[in-house]
């Protein structure tokens, strides 16, 4: 994140385009994990930006251990999302593009162990019941991976 501080040290709360990794996080009923932000307040993936020198995998695997505490085993890659539908603006008034690599695991057995920095709530969601307030860039990915469900059938 001192990357990103820097950045933000330079350009304010100008676009920044930034790298980063989510991850579809399924339980054996195939309901996914969604985060309520801490810093947002609306409910999106486990996952955030890249720090410089790391590989995506890495990013997705290190972001997830840090907001709920699992380790992730296999991770497959579902899309690499970008463009107008990537924007947001935080509270804080600073805007991002992002373009987010994303993957899906399993969640095993393992207890969650919520980092309350990263998320105020954890819970598993049905694909077709998730929660009205997602953050906006998640839209389009959920929705994608929604339809490749439905398309494996």
């Amino acid at each position: 994140m001192a990357y990103i501080e820097e950045l933000r040290s330079l350009v304010g709360t100008r676009p920044l385009i930034l790298p980063g990794a989510a991850v579809i996080v399924s339980d054996a009923s195939g309901s996914i994990l969604l985060l309520q932000r801490a810093d947002t307040g609306g409910w999106g993936l486990p996952g955030g930006f890249m720090d410089t020198g790391e590989a995506l995998e890495e990013t997705a695997r290190r972001e997830v251990k840090e907001e709920v505490g699992l380790d992730l085993d296999d991770l497959t890659l579902v899309n690499v999302f970008s463009g107008p539908e990537q924007y947001f603006r935080y509270p804080n008034g600073d805007q991002v593009f992002n373009v987010t690599t994303v993957y899906a695991a399993k969640a095993g057995s393992q207890p969650l162990c919520l980092d309350p920095r990263e998320a105020a709530a954890a819970r598993f969601f049905p694909v077709d019941d998730l929660p009205a307030d997602l953050i906006a860039p998640e839209v389009p990915i959920l929705e994608f991976y929604s339809r490749s469900l439905k398309n494996s059938l």
